[in-house]
C-alpha cells in the first residue's frame, strides 16, 4: 500500500514538473538565455554555462540569506545533516522563493534518510524553478534509491533534456539500463 501511495505521489511530481515548465518559472533574463546556451553547448562550453546557470540559481538577493545557504552546504559537506537542516530551514523560512534553500535542504533530507521530506522540498524547488537540473538529478537518485528504476529514468531524462551533456545523469542512466535489463533507452 505504501508503494502505490508513494508511485501515486511521484506520479503527480512529475506530472507538476512537466505541465509547469513555463508557467512557473520566476522571469530571469539572464538565467533564461543561459539555459537557452546550455541546450545547445558542446561538452566543454556546457560545463562553463553550467556554472553560470549554477552561479545564478546561489543568488537568493541578500547576503544574510546568502550566508545561511553557505553555512547549509558547509554542514553538508561537513556530514551535519542536523546543522544543515537547521540552516536551510531557517533560510526557507525567511526566503521562500528561493529554490536553491528548498533544492539543497532536500539533499540534507535524502543524506539523512528522510526521503518524504527529501521529495518534499524537491517539489518546492522545482515549483519554483522546474528547469534547475540538479534538482531533478536529485529526484533521479532518491528514485532510484527508492528501487524506482523506471521513474529515474524518467527524471534523468528531463536532466538531459535542459543539460545534455551533465556528466553524473550519463553515468546513473548506465545504471538504469542495467537496472531496467539493458533495455535500450
Amino acid at each position: 500500500m505504501a508503494r502505490l501511495n508513494l508511485n501515486r505521489i511521484v506520479a503527480a511530481l512529475l506530472a507538476i514538473v512537466t505541465f509547469s515548465l513555463p508557467a512557473s518559472a520566476a522571469p530571469n533574463a539572464r538565467l533564461d538565455g543561459l539555459f537557452e546556451q546550455l541546450s545547445q553547448a558542446d561538452e566543454k562550453e556546457a560545463r562553463r554555462i553550467a556554472g553560470e546557470i549554477e552561479l545564478e540559481l546561489e543568488k537568493s538577493g541578500s547576503p544574510a540569506m546568502d550566508l545561511l545557504l553557505r553555512r547549509g552546504r558547509d554542514a553538508i559537506e561537513a556530514g551535519d545533516t542536523k546543522m544543515a537542516i537547521e540552516h536551510l530551514s531557517a533560510l526557507i523560512d525567511h526566503a521562500p522563493d528561493f529554490a536553491e534553500a528548498w533544492h539543497l535542504r532536500s539533499v540534507a533530507f535524502f543524506k539523512a534518510d528522510r526521503y518524504g521530506l527529501a521529495l518534499s522540498d524537491i517539489e518546492h524547488a522545482l515549483a519554483l524553478e522546474p528547469r534547475h537540473y540538479n534538482v531533478l538529478y536529485g529526484l533521479g537518485v532518491l528514485l532510484d534509491e527508492m528501487n524506482q528504476p523506471d521513474l529515474a529514468q524518467e527524471a534523468f531524462s528531463r536532466v538531459l533534456a535542459i543539460h545534455p551533456h551533465h556528466e553524473d545523469v550519463t553515468k546513473a542512466m548506465e545504471g538504469i539500463k542495467s537496472q531496467l535489463g539493458g533495455a535500450d533507452l
